[in-house]
């Protein structure tokens, strides 16, 4: 027992991370009281005597320094890979926020929940109310998409009218000067009516010439450009990918090289330039190209020793020499504006480069610094936007679609999928809300912006798919009554957008995190880099030590919260939460614990097993979007009838986190240290559980009624009452089905069970129940509406084959016998 209380007060020491040196205080006590009155023999007391002195010795600094610090520091900066200047600014973008609570093994949870809640202001509410509802209304995306591959002129000039590509642009030049949120709520409704609008509007929004020069331009540029572009004058375009770098922005092979040419009649020390860009959005309409290019100074004509500056943005015109530009990509039926670039010794004068001269080669910074924003806001509203409607929509369907006479949302086989549709549609709008706020707030979330970017997209494919499974032949047949199909094909282009998400998981969540977000592993790599040796042994010290006792720590807080189900954790006092902001608190020193020991044991080589870094980047991503949502329920005003949604989101995130943690230990490499790590995270095995099927009904019901919860998670996206939006009449139908349920409930027990009623279709069984008295006029007039607005909904539409051929004429429909044969 005294053994047991000695190992007990260590083990809380740690838990609760007291310093060393308190820590050895208390623990040299409690050895000396087991010394003198505890019956422990000599092999137990020796070696409690010997950990003792050494917890002593490591607190002189000078003998901890010169016999520990200084050799190992030694070894560390020959392991130490070597970082180039972009990998630098990339590490350096953006802010940590709350995700480096996470990484920290015990998040304060206070900061999160004192983060202040998204508001619209005023003139912001005004604009998604006017015109963004109205630019809604004049949506035709069929006209879009299968007829036009284009917006039609009036919506061109609506948007330009309505600044709707300046939502990011000041007001002092013209702009809307739009809070982020305000921004994102804008995407967010109209992506719910159409992909290739809202990717047409988010584009000039997100990184491009009117972000960087808001930034960086010099007060000419902006005074120049920002007003033009603000009005519509401009439609800019950023040409950043192209086919040999792809995903990999660092390593531009388009060049420019600073020489004299002449530009305008006269000669002038400018930039001739050679690039080839592909995937760039807008880029066949654009009359302002944003440019990322190697910018080279061979003859030194910028004035300084340097003759390769690196990235290098600059804003060309479209009508600069030498510049191809005005064919088109077709990405996948959503055929927003989207090509190739090509230039050809175009010549620029220097003051094309965003910032001036003195920006020549800072470009991968300011394209990394403003990434950290953008990627919060455009893919994810869009694909929120999607997944909000998806959800609406597969609700009412599900109540309205009746199969072997019943309505298919009373199949669990429908409600499991529903609940899906349901639980992972919040769980993107609550991240994609929370954390765009934080952006309003101040921060500059990097690693979260990585994660929204990742998770929401990939979460918008499997609502997709549940959506499509749902409705069935419904959502595959093209046509103006179809309001699933381009949204579907449309989410492998958000997917693919700034990179595949196999790179945005394996390499960027968890490898930029680790670093970034550790706090650390940063302070223990720069110490090392530092030229001055004296302070960065000093400060490698600090940080060395700190990272021993956080490893320590998390290791008994994982075991403790294992055991124990981190019933004692501190959290806030929510009941109705409680338990999944513990199990956050578990699940964050679990996963603190296993990255140390990962980079402790695999060192740099853990960088190329991306499968093992990409499944703790979903556990890191499952831990940050349980926390988003549990943020989100308390913004809302804690909504007892959400519950069941939020429940179902965090239990659903934090198994997934249990399973990818279970999976990496499964296959890592050392089993030695793998044995250690599960004994540590998971002593009682796993013990969490996904949702379970009578909580999924709960949810899938919550979307399948007239709820507040379905009016909340509605709030978003374009739901108006009009003939040609699916969404308000689907909800239409829905607040007609309370009533015209029990009569057919009435007409099918009472009339077609007891033989009074034989016809084999509704129409003419409200006939015969109305002739026989078992429905007045009155009802029999609602069932007749009712049924007419599901038939028409449920419809799908139907062509004459000269209608979905680009060669009318050489439809089999047109051809004669003898030559539709001869063409088989």
């Amino acid at each position: 027992m005294w053994l047991a209380g000695l190992i007990a007060v260590g083990c809380y020491l740690a838990y609760q991370r007291v310093s060393l040196l308190m820590s050895t205080l208390l623990l040299a006590l409690c050895v000396v009281i087991y010394t003198l009155f505890g019956h422990g023999t000599l092999f137990i007391v020796i070696p409690l005597w010997l950990m003792l002195l050494v917890m002593a010795f490591l607190n002189v600094d000078v003998l901890r320094t010169r016999l520990i610090i200084r050799p190992f520091l030694r070894v560390y900066r020959r392991m130490l890979p070597t970082m180039s200047s972009t990998e630098a600014d990339a590490l350096a973008a953006g802010t940590v926020w709350w995700d480096g609570e996470l990484f920290s093994g015990a998040p304060r949870w206070q900061k999160l929940l004192d983060a202040p809640a998204p508001r619209l202001t005023a003139e912001e509410q005004a604009f998604i109310d006017g015109p963004t509802e109205t630019l809604c209304r004049m949506i035709d995306d069929w006209d879009i998409t299968h007829r036009r591959a284009d917006l039609p002129p009036e919506l061109w000039s609506f948007i330009k009218e309505h600044r709707f590509f300046a939502m990011i642009i000041g007001k002092q030049y013209g702009g809307l000067g739009f809070s982020a949120y305000a921004h994102s709520c804008v995407l967010v409704k109209i992506a719910s009516k159409s992909a290739t609008v809202s990717s047409t509007i988010c584009v000039p929004n997100s990184l491009g010439p009117g972000e960087l020069l808001t930034h960086y331009g010099t007060q000419d540029q902006k005074n120049y450009y920002l007003p033009r572009l603000a009005r519509g004058e401009d439609i800019p375009c950023f040409a950043l990918t192209g086919p040999r770098a792809g995903s990999d922005a660092a390593s531009l092979p388009d060049i420019g090289i600073v020489c004299r040419g002449f530009y305008e009649g006269r000669e002038i020390v400018g930039i001739k330039l050679s690039f080839n860009k592909r995937y760039i959005t807008l880029a066949p309409v654009a009359s302002l190209i944003g440019l990322a290019f190697q910018l080279r100074d061979p003859d030194k004509l910028l004035g300084g020793d340097q003759t390769d500056y690196g990235i290098t943005c600059a804003l060309i015109p479209r009508n600069t020499a030498g510049i191809r530009i005005g064919r088109r990509h077709f990405p996948l039926n959503t055929p927003f504006q989207n090509g190739p670039i090509v230039g050809t010794d175009v010549f620029v004068p220097l003051d094309c480069i965003i910032g001036g001269a003195k920006m020549a080669g800072q470009g991968w910074r300011m394209l990394v610094e403003q990434l950290s924003v953008g990627r919060c806001i455009s893919l994810p509203s869009n694909s929120t936007g999607a997944s909000l409607a998806a959800a609406y929509a597969s609700g009412a369907y599900c109540r309205i679609r009746r199969q072997f006479n019943v309505s298919i949302g009373q199949m669990e086989g429908v409600q499991e999928a529903m609940a899906r549709i349901v639980g992972l549609s919040y769980i993107m709008n609550a991240a994609r809300s929370v954390t765009v706020a934080s952006l309003d707030a101040g921060e500059r979330p990097a690693v979260p912006s990585t994660i929204l970017k990742y998770n929401i997209t990939e979460l918008s494919r499997k609502v997709a798919n549940d959506a499509m499974d749902v409705q069935g032949g419904k959502g595959i047949c093209l046509g103006p009554k179809n309001y699933l199909g381009r949204a579907y094909q449309s989410v492998p282009i958000a997917i693919t957008v700034e990179g595949a998400n196999i790179l945005t998981r394996t390499l960027m969540i968890f490898g930029q995190g680790a670093i970034r977000c550790h706090p650390y592993v940063l302070q223990e790599m720069n110490a090392a880099r530092n030229k001055d040796k004296e302070q960065g042994l000093r400060d490698f010290d600090e940080a060395l030590m700190g990272h021993i006792g956080f490893t320590i720590s998390n290791a008994v807080r994982s075991i403790v919260m294992a055991l124990s189900f981190a019933r004692f954790s501190n959290t806030p006092d929510i009941p109705e939460t409680k338990r999944y902001f513990q199990h956050i608190n578990r699940f964050s020193a679990s996963f603190a614990f296993a990255t140390d020991m990962a980079m402790l044991s695999l060192g740099g080589y853990l960088k190329k097993k991306e499968t093992l870094s990409g499944r703790l980047a979903d556990v890191l991503s499952s831990m940050y979007l349980a926390s988003m949502v549990l943020k989100h329920y308390e913004n809302q005003g804690r909504q007892q009838a959400d519950l069941p949604i939020v429940e179902w989101a965090c239990r659903h995130l934090l198994y997934q986190a249990q399973e990818q943690l279970h999976g990496f230990l499964r296959n890592f490499p050392n089993r030695f240290m793998a044995g250690l790590m599960r004994a540590v995270i998971f002593p009682r095995g796993r013990t969490y559980f996904a949702p379970s099927d009578v909580l999924g009904a709960s949810v899938a019901n919550s979307m399948m009624a007239l709820t507040e919860t379905r009016k909340r998670m509605a709030n978003a996206i374009y739901t108006t009452l009009e003939p040609h939006n699916a969404l308000g009449l689907l909800q239409q139908a829905l607040s007609l089905s309370d009533a015209a349920e029990p009569l057919e409930r009435r007409i099918r027990v009472e009339g077609i069970k007891t033989g009074r009623v034989t016809a084999l279709n509704l129409p003419q069984q409200i006939e015969e129940a109305l002739e026989i008295g078992l429905v007045t006029e009155a009802e029999a007039n609602v069932l007749r509406e009712y049924d007419q607005k599901v038939m028409e909904l449920i419809n799908v539409d139907d062509f004459d084959p000269r209608d979905l051929s680009p060669h009318p004429e050489q439809t089999a429909a047109n051809m004669p016998l003898d030559e539709l044969l001869k063409s088989l």
